[in-house]
């Protein structure tokens, strides 16, 4: 009798099980994407609590993203190995048990190192939660299943900043992170009873741990440089910034050396992918600046409630919950080349509207109109954008580009937050004043437009190819609603280890 083929056992969607599998990975990747929408929103508060400057703000912002984008290819390398439900649920335990000391923090240097502990689990847990649908469900599936789970993530990232608001202003800012609790409580049970277990049977135990520690070592030591240089300019930061930047060329030799490593140098032989990666560096740079501060701009400067804020920069994600699917259809049609250039422009147009946000704004003829004109050029650049990274390499690659793209995504963002308050001479005490704030914000949002006119460069000049003719039901919807991660409330692509 002839074996079952792995279509014959796999979930269908309108099966008990099926609802069962995608209510897990909705509920773990809810997860890392509510605390990447919330967390800015509370930001001022933590530090008036915490008796922090604003290098503490930064970093607990920044341990996160840290740890997130150095380990985020492991981690998915690591699912395909041992089992994708073994680490993801481990992902969402792990995540919780940092969640929970972030809620309990009693100082900022506990509240940091909890956040670092969290990028661990979102590593985990992140590539996990689409590869688990891709490997459980009937082919025939599987797009509706993206297309369900890239809604319910929406409508998270809608929510999110709604809920830190109501958070931080209600119960108080530690339940941003409490909350992560009961959610864990609720998702690692149903991932062991109902969620089958499975792995790549051609994935081996040669795991690239000394790649994944130098690019961490590498983006941590200048972030450290860069977040110290203002306050404590002196022989540790430099000697720092230089063994930062020694230990990246120790990744990139590294990388090229090894038989298996976790960024297989080769992939870059494609144009096209290395054009948009670049492209991605620049826009991603400007709006992980952009999110990072316009929470606190509102707030300290406007006069906002964390509600308020959080409540305020809606616009930009129900225009991308909106429109983002005809945003990748029109990019399948056209080509990439006018979205990613007319994409960041908008961007920078909306960037330098935020100009006119001061102490006097009014919501309706200041900040709304800065706030579309960004979520419009958020629309037309991400989708394609996305599309077009997973359409420049073979499709056995899919899966890694696209994690190297949303590593890129957040070690721009990264950067941003630790570079963009030493550029534009924000000092440690300034987001507890009004007016010193406020003009380190104008420069900030100037220096986010030309990043982005950069981008908007480098894509006119480098993004030739038509769009990509993504065939797949999986890679139509994939491409068409999500996108790289954002920090301040756009949509979170997991991604997994191809």
């Amino acid at each position: 009798m002839a074996a079952p083929s792995p279509e014959d056992t796999a979930v269908r969607l309108a099966s008990p099980r099926g609802r069962w599998i995608l209510l897990t990975t909705v509920l773990g990747s809810s997860m890392a994407l509510l605390d990447s929408t919330v967390v800015n929103v509370a930001l001022p508060r933590m530090g008036r609590d915490l008796d922090a400057d604003l290098a503490v703000l930064q970093w607990t912002v920044n341990a996160y993203m840290l740890t997130l984008a150095g380990l985020i290819l492991l981690g998915g390398a690591l699912g395909d190995r041992f089992g994708r439900r073994r680490i993801f649920v481990l992902g969402v335990v792990w995540f919780a048990v940092a969640s929970l000391l972030c809620g309990i923090a009693p100082n900022a240097g506990v509240l940091v190192a909890a956040r670092a502990l969290q990028g661990v689990g979102g590593a985990l847990l992140t590539p996990g939660s689409l590869a688990l649908i891709q490997a459980s469900f009937h082919p025939d599936d599987r797009g509706r299943a993206v297309g369900l789970w890239s809604g319910f993530g929406g409508i998270g990232a809608a929510v999110g900043p709604f809920l830190g608001g109501w958070l931080v202003d209600g119960p108080g800012w530690r339940w941003v992170f409490l909350l992560n609790v009961p959610l864990a409580a609720l998702c690692v049970p149903v991932a062991l009873r109902h969620v089958p277990e499975s792995a790549d049977p051609r994935a081996h135990g040669r795991f690239d741990v000394l790649g994944a520690v130098l690019g961490a070592l590498s983006l941590g030591l200048v972030t450290y440089a860069l977040i110290e240089a203002g306050a404590k300019a002196g022989v540790l930061v430099a000697v720092t910034a230089v063994v930062g930047l020694g230990a990246g060329v120790a990744f990139v030799y590294v990388e090229r050396r090894r038989r298996d490593p976790m960024m297989p140098p080769e992939i870059f032989s494609s144009r096209q992918f290395t054009a948009v990666n670049l492209v991605t560096l620049c826009v991603y740079a400007a709006f992980g600046g952009f999110f990072f501060l316009t929470a606190v701009q509102l707030q300290v400067v406007s006069g906002y409630s964390a509600l308020g804020a959080g409540t305020a920069l809606l616009p930009i994600t129900v225009l991308m919950l909106l429109l983002s699917a005809r945003s990748g259809e029109l990019g399948e049609r056209i080509g990439p080349r006018i979205p990613l250039t007319a994409g960041p422009l908008l961007c920078a147009v909306g960037m330098l509207l935020m100009l006119r946000v001061g102490a006097d704004a009014s919501y309706v003829t200041d900040v709304l109109p800065a706030l579309l004109v960004l979520g419009l050029g958020m629309v037309t650049l991400v989708a394609p954008l996305t599309a077009t990274v997973l359409g420049s390499v073979d499709t056995e690659h899919a899966g890694l580009a696209s994690g190297i793209n949303n590593a890129a995504a957040r070690a721009a963002g990264l950067v941003a937050v630790a570079a963009l308050p030493l550029i534009t001479g924000m000092g440690a005490e300034a987001y507890r004043s009004a007016g010193a704030f406020d003009a380190a914000f104008g420069r900030a949002m100037v220096v986010c437009a030309g990043v982005l006119v950069v981008g908007a460069g480098l894509a006119f000049a480098t993004v030739r190819r038509p769009a990509p003719d993504c065939r797949h039901p999986e890679c139509r919807t994939h491409c068409g609603v999500t996108a790289p991660p954002l920090e301040g409330g756009a949509e979170e692509v997991p991604t997994e280890r191809g």
